[in-house]
């Protein structure tokens, strides 16, 4: 009698905990998500009603996330890097003052180059316009010798408003210094007939969308490249305004290549951030290679997306077509590494024939691919966290691998597990590589390294190769 008893018991505990999770994976609402719900609702209620829900709201946390970890000191050859790119063309246009650099900028030719020399250049009042053309093949090239030898200082809404082709901006340190942070929008403001535009090896810091990028007047700046670059913040943003260090609006062709994107807080209005998107119309947009830490130092409410293609949505008067039927097409994203974001590291909004290859997503609420606008190809992923459709949009899975939602609430993360202590940045493998089964083997990996013979899930193979020399 005692075991017909026990083993119904355990019978019942068995149907039960399978009901829980069909029931958590019906509804869909990752634990980090749930958390401040609860606390929401339970707010302005009886003192026992507040502790609970405070109580439960941590718990959830603890489970998805873990314990908070020290701020990670990390050196790694992604974003910023202290040698410098590109040379000093022979007659380059030497400046030395903040007025100097202003009336190089308005008379620059096709294939100039404007050294600024060592020091602290500080602008206030109006941007600095950008409106001479390149060439293809004779940029107009805006650099500092030096990486970290030359400081901007912009006490600007817009800092450099580029509104021609052909620009290329090298080894820079450009910081917003406003009063108020809804005073510093853009270090650069991408517009227009500015197609062809170049961002690399700079470190950008305390804007709120410290790239954007948009059309003006039926013209779209195309085919750009943001690559290796710094972005981040040193405190969270007191703004309503829209907080995303790379925005991107109706542009087609560019290149978001080897960033380093971290601290993005959004404190005021509805408090929803994003690492980078592109949305708007566009097509062709290819975010490869980056390091998006949503809370590298920083810690807040709110929500704090890692990569999106569609953002939040645009409205219909700033899309390409006048109509965003799809907010982005045949985007790409692969061998990225999405790092400690409150919610999903991954995000596609009406993003149609979309590729996400080869990402690594840890400590993320996974990956949404949202409305039946969108479709995507996934393969060769490894997600901390789920891999939904939402809202009727399409996946077409391959050889993936990530953590089903119940895994989640019980605490339980065999991807996160994968690696010695990611929440500080250690990814070391803790036991062998998660090879895959599949030979889907070649390109260049996260750390710009070649992959090699055998397939890994994930943006690389061996992270030592991202550790800059005197971190390894």
């Amino acid at each position: 009698m005692m075991r017909k008893a026990v083993a119904g018991a355990l019978a019942l505990l068995a149907v039960g905990a399978i009901g829980a999770a069909w029931m958590i994976e019906r509804v869909g609402v990752t634990p980090r998500a749930l958390a401040p719900y609860i606390e929401k609702r339970t707010s302005g209620h009886n003192p026992v009603i507040v502790k609970s829900g405070q109580v439960t709201a941590a718990l959830l946390l603890r489970l998805d996330r873990g314990e908070p970890a020290l701020p990670a000191a990390l050196a790694v050859t992604l974003g910023a890097q202290p040698g410098a790119v590109g040379v000093d063309a022979v007659g380059a246009i030497v400046v030395a003052t903040p007025d100097a650099l202003r009336a190089a900028l308005a008379q620059a030719n096709p294939g100039d180059t404007i050294t600024l020399l060592p020091g602290v250049y500080r602008f206030g009042g109006a941007p600095l316009d950008v409106n001479r053309p390149g060439r293809a093949g004779a940029p107009i090239v805006v650099r500092a010798a030096q990486p970290g030898s030359v400081q901007l200082e912009f006490d600007l809404v817009e800092g450099f408003r580029v509104k021609a082709p052909h620009w290329r901006f090298e080894n820079l340190a450009i910081r917003g210094v406003c009063g108020e942070d809804r005073y510093c929008e853009h270090a650069f403001h991408v517009v227009g007939a500015a197609s062809h535009f170049v961002a690399r090896n700079n470190t950008i810091t305390d804007f709120n969308a410290h790239i954007k990028i948009n059309g003006e007047q039926g013209r779209f700046p195309d085919d750009g490249l943001i690559e290796q670059n710094t972005l981040t913040a040193t405190r969270v943003r007191q703004t309503s305004n829209p907080v995303t260090p790379i925005d991107l609006v109706a542009a087609n062709g560019w290149t978001m290549r080897a960033n380093l994107i971290s601290d993005f807080l959004k404190g005021e209005g509805d408090m929803i951030s994003y690492g980078a998107f592109a949305k708007g119309g566009g097509s062709g947009n290819v975010f490869e290679r980056n390091l998006v830490w949503c809370e590298r130092t920083l810690r807040g409410p709110g929500q704090r997306v890692g990569l999106s293609l569609g953002g939040g949505g645009t409205g219909a008067a700033v899309c390409r077509d006048g109509r965003c039927i799809t907010e982005q097409e045949q985007g790409i994203l692969r061998a990225n590494l999405v790092m400690g974001c409150s919610d999903v590291g991954i995000y596609l909004n009406s993003a149609a024939r979309s590729s996400v290859v080869d990402n690594t997503l840890l400590d993320t609420g996974g990956i949404d691919v949202r409305f039946a606008t969108s479709s995507a190809r996934l393969d060769g992923n490894l997600v901390d966290g789920p891999i939904r459709s939402r809202d009727s949009g399409l996946l077409h899975l391959e050889d993936n691998r990530s953590t089903a939602l119940w895994q989640m609430f019980a605490g339980y993360h065999p991807v996160r597990s994968l690696f010695e202590a990611p929440s500080s940045g250690d990814l070391a493998w803790r036991g062998g590589v998660p090879e895959r089964a599949a030979s889907a083997v070649g390109g260049i990996d996260l750390c710009g390294v070649k992959r090699g013979r055998s397939a890994t899930y994930g943006a690389f193979d061996d992270f030592s190769g991202c550790l800059a020399r005197q971190a390894r």
